[in-house]
């Protein structure tokens, strides 16, 4: 299809976005529900979008990632803004695990001036992010190394980590479902996040309104194993009961 002028202005802005509810797009074009939903309908029936309850997104893989380059783009302010959330909430000479991502990355950057950290990782970015903080201990993981992204993985990560109990595991994630399920493309990173959360006292998930709603390959876990989830917006209305039901507290940064 050839969208129409309003369309193309929609669908920019969810490319920006990466997500938008029908409600927040209805608000921002001065248009009315009915008028955003069939818009909606139609670029999604051309599989420029994707249609989610009460939202829409970008189509996504279930299969294959964003590329990492682009991933760096996607949501930084949004990520910026988790990553200070967090770090407020880390406390200095404490441990931490911090896996693959560029929301864990964006945190690695503002835990720079701690003091008594010691952080275990399987991401060559955090370890060289970190390394410049003189009061931080970086012990990195071995494993196979992923050019794509610089992250480690396979059966000596997992074995690695397993020697650990940390205050702290901090994770990202691919994609959380419409039943609270956590899902990432890479069955190899999954076993190594599975690990970390089974090896901290407690688990805290970083997770932009993006990774709402959207599809992944592989299972990580249930929602009720993480104990604190961090975002950039208020999630999609189903999750609250999800999180309330599950125990998890959400952190929304502002």
């Amino acid at each position: 299809m050839t969208p129409n002028p309003r369309q193309a202005r929609l669908l920019e802005e969810v490319r920006a976005q990466g997500s938008a509810s029908i409600e927040a797009l209805a608000e921002q074009f001065q248009v009315t529900l009915q008028t955003v939903r069939r818009d909606v309908q139609r670029l999604a029936e051309a599989g420029l979008l994707a249609r989610f309850h009460g939202g829409v997104r970008l189509p996504s893989s279930t299969t294959e990632n964003i590329a990492y380059r682009q991933r760096q783009a996607l949501q930084a302010e949004g990520k910026a803004r988790i990553a200070r959330a967090i770090a407020q909430r880390v406390p200095n000479g404490c441990s931490l695990i911090m896996n693959i991502g560029t929301t864990i990355e964006a945190v690695a950057r503002e835990l720079v001036r701690h003091r008594g950290l010691r952080v275990i990782t399987n991401n060559l970015h955090v370890a060289s992010i970190l390394i410049d903080n003189p009061d931080c201990e970086v012990i990195i993981a071995g494993g196979v190394v992923r050019a794509l992204d610089r992250g480690i993985v396979g059966e000596a990560t997992v074995d690695f980590i397993s020697q650990f109990k940390v205050d702290i595991g901090l994770i990202g994630i691919s994609g959380i479902e419409a039943d609270g399920t956590l899902r990432d493309y890479d069955y190899r990173e999954v076993k190594v996040a599975r690990t970390i959360i089974d090896h901290s006292r407690e688990v805290w998930l970083a997770a932009d309104h993006s990774k709402f709603h959207r599809p992944a390959m592989v299972q990580l876990a249930p929602l009720g194993d993480i104990d604190r989830i961090f975002t950039d917006a208020e999630p999609p209305e189903l999750f609250a009961p999800l999180m309330a039901q599950a125990g998890v507290e959400c952190v929304i940064a502002d």
